[in-house]
Protein backbone atom coordinates (compact mmCIF):
# COMPACT_ATOMS: atom_id res chain seq x y z
CA UNK A 1 0.00 0.00 0.00
CA UNK A 2 1.31 3.12 -1.08
CA UNK A 3 1.35 6.45 1.11
CA UNK A 4 1.01 10.08 0.36
CA UNK A 5 3.27 12.73 1.97
CA UNK A 6 4.29 16.04 2.18
CA UNK A 7 7.62 17.49 1.90
CA UNK A 8 8.67 20.15 4.75
CA UNK A 9 11.15 22.87 4.07
CA UNK A 10 13.25 24.32 7.21
CA UNK A 11 13.09 28.12 6.80
CA UNK A 12 13.97 31.40 8.48
CA UNK A 13 10.91 32.94 6.34
CA UNK A 14 8.44 30.51 5.96
CA UNK A 15 5.72 32.87 4.41
CA UNK A 16 7.96 34.05 1.57
CA UNK A 17 9.39 31.03 0.74
CA UNK A 18 6.40 29.23 0.78
CA UNK A 19 5.26 32.04 -1.59
CA UNK A 20 8.14 31.58 -3.85
CA UNK A 21 7.64 27.92 -4.27
CA UNK A 22 4.08 28.45 -5.14
CA UNK A 23 4.67 30.52 -7.85
CA UNK A 24 7.84 28.13 -8.66
CA UNK A 25 5.20 25.20 -8.71
CA UNK A 26 2.38 26.30 -9.74
CA UNK A 27 0.95 25.68 -6.49
CA UNK A 28 -2.03 27.46 -4.14
CA UNK A 29 -1.73 28.48 -0.71
CA UNK A 30 -5.08 26.71 0.84
CA UNK A 31 -7.69 28.53 2.98
CA UNK A 32 -7.87 28.31 6.22
CA UNK A 33 -9.77 25.43 8.23
CA UNK A 34 -13.23 25.80 7.54
CA UNK A 35 -12.96 29.35 5.42
CA UNK A 36 -14.68 29.28 2.70
CA UNK A 37 -13.19 32.05 0.64
CA UNK A 38 -14.52 33.32 -2.96
CA UNK A 39 -12.29 33.20 -6.18
CA UNK A 40 -9.86 35.79 -6.45
CA UNK A 41 -9.96 36.30 -2.70
CA UNK A 42 -6.60 37.26 -0.72
CA UNK A 43 -5.54 33.54 1.06
CA UNK A 44 -2.81 35.34 2.87
CA UNK A 45 -4.95 38.05 4.37
CA UNK A 46 -7.54 35.05 5.52
CA UNK A 47 -4.51 33.37 7.27
CA UNK A 48 -4.03 36.57 8.77
CA UNK A 49 -7.63 36.98 9.83
CA UNK A 50 -8.11 33.76 10.95
CA UNK A 51 -4.90 33.29 13.67
CA UNK A 52 -6.13 36.96 15.18
CA UNK A 53 -9.72 35.36 15.75
CA UNK A 54 -8.14 32.47 16.97
CA UNK A 55 -6.03 34.14 19.40
CA UNK A 56 -2.25 32.94 17.84
CA UNK A 57 -0.12 36.19 19.60
CA UNK A 58 1.40 37.96 16.85
CA UNK A 59 4.91 36.85 17.09
CA UNK A 60 3.76 32.94 16.50
CA UNK A 61 2.20 33.85 13.50
CA UNK A 62 4.11 33.47 10.90
CA UNK A 63 6.16 30.03 12.28
CA UNK A 64 4.63 28.15 9.47
CA UNK A 65 2.92 27.79 5.97
CA UNK A 66 1.76 25.48 3.38
CA UNK A 67 1.23 25.32 -0.87
CA UNK A 68 -0.91 22.55 -1.95
CA UNK A 69 -1.15 21.17 -6.11
CA UNK A 70 -4.69 22.03 -6.90
CA UNK A 71 -5.04 19.57 -8.98
CA UNK A 72 -4.66 17.22 -5.94
CA UNK A 73 -1.88 14.88 -7.86
CA UNK A 74 1.18 16.72 -6.09
CA UNK A 75 2.67 16.83 -2.10
CA UNK A 76 1.86 18.58 -0.07
CA UNK A 77 4.56 21.36 1.06
CA UNK A 78 4.86 22.60 4.56
CA UNK A 79 7.21 25.35 5.63
CA UNK A 80 8.46 25.59 9.11
CA UNK A 81 10.37 28.44 10.98
CA UNK A 82 13.90 27.22 12.52
CA UNK A 83 16.55 29.45 14.08
CA UNK A 84 19.20 28.01 12.76
CA UNK A 85 21.10 28.78 9.04
CA UNK A 86 21.69 25.91 6.47
CA UNK A 87 24.82 24.90 6.40
CA UNK A 88 25.72 22.08 4.20
CA UNK A 89 24.03 20.63 0.61
CA UNK A 90 21.17 19.80 0.62
CA UNK A 91 20.44 15.78 1.02
CA UNK A 92 17.33 15.85 -0.95
CA UNK A 93 16.56 18.10 -3.49
CA UNK A 94 13.66 19.06 -5.70
CA UNK A 95 13.69 18.49 -9.29
CA UNK A 96 11.15 21.08 -11.65
CA UNK A 97 10.61 18.80 -14.66
CA UNK A 98 10.30 22.40 -16.94
CA UNK A 99 11.22 20.80 -20.13
CA UNK A 100 9.21 16.92 -20.55
CA UNK A 101 9.82 15.42 -23.92
CA UNK A 102 12.33 17.49 -24.89
CA UNK A 103 15.71 16.99 -25.99
CA UNK A 104 19.01 18.83 -27.11
CA UNK A 105 18.85 22.70 -27.68
CA UNK A 106 14.87 22.81 -27.29
CA UNK A 107 15.18 20.84 -23.69
CA UNK A 108 17.97 23.90 -22.64
CA UNK A 109 16.26 26.41 -24.34
CA UNK A 110 13.12 25.62 -22.27
CA UNK A 111 15.33 25.08 -18.86
CA UNK A 112 16.57 28.55 -19.86
CA UNK A 113 13.75 30.30 -19.77
CA UNK A 114 12.49 28.62 -16.93
CA UNK A 115 15.77 29.19 -14.92
CA UNK A 116 14.96 33.45 -16.26
CA UNK A 117 11.55 33.38 -14.64
CA UNK A 118 12.91 31.73 -11.20
CA UNK A 119 15.71 34.08 -11.32
CA UNK A 120 13.01 37.19 -11.47
CA UNK A 121 10.60 35.29 -8.68
CA UNK A 122 14.17 35.74 -6.22
CA UNK A 123 16.07 32.24 -7.16
CA UNK A 124 19.84 32.24 -7.88
CA UNK A 125 21.42 30.27 -10.90
CA UNK A 126 23.95 28.30 -9.88
CA UNK A 127 24.74 26.34 -12.75
CA UNK A 128 24.06 25.07 -16.05
CA UNK A 129 25.22 21.11 -16.82
CA UNK A 130 25.54 20.22 -20.80
CA UNK A 131 23.67 17.23 -22.22
CA UNK A 132 26.12 14.15 -21.85
CA UNK A 133 24.09 11.39 -24.06
CA UNK A 134 23.17 8.86 -23.03
CA UNK A 135 23.11 9.54 -19.49
CA UNK A 136 22.48 13.17 -19.02
CA UNK A 137 19.93 15.31 -20.82
CA UNK A 138 21.31 18.08 -19.37
CA UNK A 139 20.16 20.46 -16.41
CA UNK A 140 20.26 23.95 -14.49
CA UNK A 141 21.44 23.79 -11.01
CA UNK A 142 19.65 26.58 -8.76
CA UNK A 143 19.24 28.06 -5.10
CA UNK A 144 15.65 29.36 -3.95
CA UNK A 145 15.72 32.42 -1.92
CA UNK A 146 17.17 30.83 1.34
CA UNK A 147 19.58 28.95 -0.46
CA UNK A 148 17.63 25.37 -1.30
CA UNK A 149 19.66 23.49 -3.91
CA UNK A 150 17.09 22.00 -6.84
CA UNK A 151 17.41 21.42 -10.48
CA UNK A 152 15.43 22.00 -13.56
CA UNK A 153 15.47 19.28 -15.29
Amino acid sequence: MSRTFQVTFDAHDPRALSAFWRDTLGYVHPAPPGVDLPEGADVMAAWDEFLVRIGVPEEERSLRSAIEDPDGHGPRVFFQRVPEDKVAKNRVHLDIRAAPGLQGEARMAALEAECDRLVALGATRVRRDEPAPPLSAGHIVMTDPEGNEFCLD
